[in-house]
C-alpha cells in the first residue's frame, strides 16, 4: 500500500473524527449547566497476564481484557501481569505486577479540556503525559493521588510512582513536579526522586538520582511509541489515537463495487470481526462491545463493518462517534442474501447484582499469531493481528500476503529481557512481563541470559507495547480473551 495514500487516508480520518468528537462534546455539554461533561474515551490498551478490573460497585473484580473502556471510579489491579491505560490525548499509564489504581475523576471541563485523577493505592505506576498540541488547545488537567497527597502534573511530565506501606517514592523521569507547601510551592526537577510520607505533612526527602528498575525499559520504549504516533492527534481529536494501530495492523483497499474499505492483515474472506469478543455492562450506558484485536478500538466505536463478496469483512468510516453504547457501530451493511450474519445482539437484561458484567462471545475458535521459539515468530492467517506485537516486526503487509498463500509466515526474532536481581539466573515471571520481541537477530551482546531459557507466546490481546522505536509485546503471555461458557478455545 502506498505510504502517501495511507497518510492521506489517516489525515482524512483524523478530521472526520474531530467533527464527531465536537458533536459528541456539544450534545453532552448542553445537558449540563456548567458546560462540563463525562464524555471521555479512556481504554485499557494493554493487558498481559493476571489483570483485573472492577467496573461496577457491586460487580467485584473481574478479569480484564484489552480495549475495555475505563470510566470514572473503576479500579484496576495487576497480579503477575502488566497493564496500560491510554487517554484521549495520547497520555498513558502503565502498571507493573502487584499494583492497584483507581480513577476517582474522569471528566471534561467547559472548554473541552480533560480532567483526570489517578489514585495509586499500592504498587508501581508510570505516568507519561503528552505535550499540549498548541497554545490554543484546551488545557488538560491531571492529578496523581497517593495517600493524603495529591500532585498536579503538567503536560509533558513523565514520572514513576512506587507506593509501599505509608511511603511513596516519586521519580521524575521528565519535566518537573510542583509540590505545594505551607511556605510556598517547591519543585522536584527531572532526574530526582522524592520520598513522601503519604499520611503526614512532612516535606519530601529529595535524592539526587533516579534508581533504575526492571520495568524502566518497558516504560521507555512504550512512551517512545506514543511519542511516535502523536502526529495522529495533530488535529486535537480526542478519538484519533486508535488510528495508529489501524495503520500498522491493516490497510485500505479498493473492494470494487463495495468501494474503499479498511481490512486487517492476516484476514481471509472467512474471517469474522464479530466472532470473538465480549459484551461489557456499564451502568447508565448499557452493554458495550469489546473486541480483543490490537487495532480494535476505532473500528468498533465509529463507522461500520460491511461484508463484500469474495473479499470479506471491511470497515468504512462514516457517521458519528459511539462511546460506551457502541451497538449502532456494529450494525453491518452489505450482508443481505449473502448468508453472512452480523454480531450477536447484546443480552436483553443487565447483570444481576454480584454477577459477572462481561458476557463472552466465542462463535468460532480463535486464531492467534505467536512465538514458536525464542528465535521465531509465526504469523497465522485469520489471526487478524491477534498476538502480533506493535511496531517491531516490520511491515506486516508482506507477511500477510505470504500467510494468505501458505497459511502461515515466519520471521526471525530475538528477545530482550530486563535485568533483575535474581540469584539463580533464571527469568522471573515479572521479567517475562517486561520482555520485548524484536525482528531480526540478537546483537552481539546477548539479550537473554544463559539461564533464561525460551519464552512462551507473545501477548496480542492488547497489541503489545514495547519496542526499539515503537512498541513490541511482552513475551510469555497468551492473548487475554474471555472464554464463552460453551467453550471456543484458541487455535494453536
Amino acid at each position: 500500500m502506498n505510504k502517501s495514500f495511507v497518510s492521506k487516508t489517516m489525515t482524512f480520518l483524523s478530521l472526520v473524527l474531530l467533527v464527531a468528537a465536537l458533536h459528541a462534546q456539544t450534545n453532552d455539554a448542553i445537558s449540563r449547566e456548567d458546560g462540563s461533561s463525562k464524555v471521555r474515551i479512556v481504554r485499557l490498551s494493554q493487558v498481559k497476564g493476571a489483570v483485573e478490573i472492577e467496573r461496577t460497585s457491586d460487580g467485584g473484580f473481574e478479569r480484564a481484557i484489552a480495549n475495555l473502556p475505563v470510566v470514572e471510579h473503576n479500579q484496576i489491579r495487576t497480579g503477575v501481569g502488566v497493564a496500560e491505560v491510554e487517554f484521549e490525548d495520547n497520555s498513558s499509564l502503565r502498571l507493573v505486577p502487584n499494583t492497584t489504581v483507581e480513577f476517582p475523576l474522569l471528566g471534561r471541563n467547559a472548554n473541552g479540556g480533560t480532567v483526570s485523577s489517578v489514585h495509586v493505592i499500592k504498587g508501581t505506576a508510570y505516568i507519561s503525559l503528552a505535550k499540549a498540541q498548541s497554545s490554543k488547545a484546551p488545557v488538560n488537567e491531571f492529578a496523581l493521588i497517593f495517600g493524603d497527597r495529591s500532585l498536579k502534573l503538567d503536560p509533558a511530565t513523565h514520572v514513576r510512582l512506587d507506593v509501599e506501606g505509608t511511603q511513596a517514592r516519586l521519580a521524575v523521569l521528565d519535566g518537573e513536579v510542583r509540590v505545594d507547601r505551607a511556605e510556598g510551592a517547591a519543585s522536584i526537577p527531572k532526574k530526582k526522586t522524592a520520598t513522601f510520607d503519604m499520611f503526614a505533612e512532612d516535606e519530601p526527602t529529595i535524592a539526587k538520582d533516579v534508581e533504575k528498575t526492571e520495568f524502566d525499559s518497558w516504560d521507555h520504549t512504550s512512551t517512545s511509541y506514543h511519542s511516535g504516533v502523536s502526529s495522529m492527534s495533530a488535529f486535537n481529536s480526542p478519538y484519533s489515537y486508535g488510528l495508529s494501530d489501524m495503520a500498522y495492523y491493516g490497510s485500505f483497499m479498493d473492494a470494487g463495487d463495495c468501494g474503499s474499505m479498511w481490512r486487517p492483515y492476516f484476514a481471509s474472506a472467512a474471517w469474522d470481526p464479530y466472532s470473538n469478543g465480549a459484551w461489557a455492562w456499564y451502568p447508565g450506558a448499557g452493554y458495550s462491545w469489546v473486541s480483543p484485536y490490537p487495532w480494535a478500538w476505532t473500528p468498533y466505536h465509529y463507522g461500520s463493518w460491511s461484508f463484500c463478496p469474495n473479499v470479506g469483512w471491511g470497515w468504512m468510516p462514516s457517521g458519528g462517534w459511539y462511546g460506551l453504547n457502541n451497538v449502532a457501530a456494529l450494525l453491518p451493511t452489505g450482508v443481505k442474501g449473502s448468508g453472512v450474519h452480523g454480531p450477536r445482539l447484546p443480552p436483553i437484561h443487565p447483570p444481576l447484582p454480584h454477577q459477572p458484567t462481561l458476557v463472552a462471545v466465542n462463535t468460532k475458535p480463535m486464531t492467534s499469531s505467536e512465538m514458536t521459539s525464542a528465535t521465531t515468530f509465526l504469523f497465522r492467517n485469520d489471526s487478524a493481528g491477534l498476538g502480533v506485537p506493535r511496531g517491531t516486526l516490520g511491515h506486516l503487509g508482506k507477511f500477510s500476503r505470504e500467510a494468505e498463500g501458505h497459511g502461515v509466515a515466519r520471521t526471525p526474532i530475538y528477545i530482550s529481557i530486563p535485568q533483575a536481581s535474581n540469584s539463580n539466573g533464571r527469568m522471573t515471571m515479572s521479567q517475562a512481563m517486561g520482555a520485548s520481541i524484536h525482528r531480526g537477530y540478537a546483537p552481539s551482546t546477548p539479550s537473554v541470559s544463559s539461564g533464561g531459557g525460551s519464552v512462551g507466546s507473545s501477548s496480542g490481546s492488547s497489541g503489545g507495547s514495547i519496542g526499539s522505536s515503537s512498541r513490541s509485546s511482552s513475551a510469555g503471555v497468551a492473548p487475554s480473551v474471555p472464554s464463552a461458557p460453551s467453550g471456543g478455545g484458541t487455535h494453536k
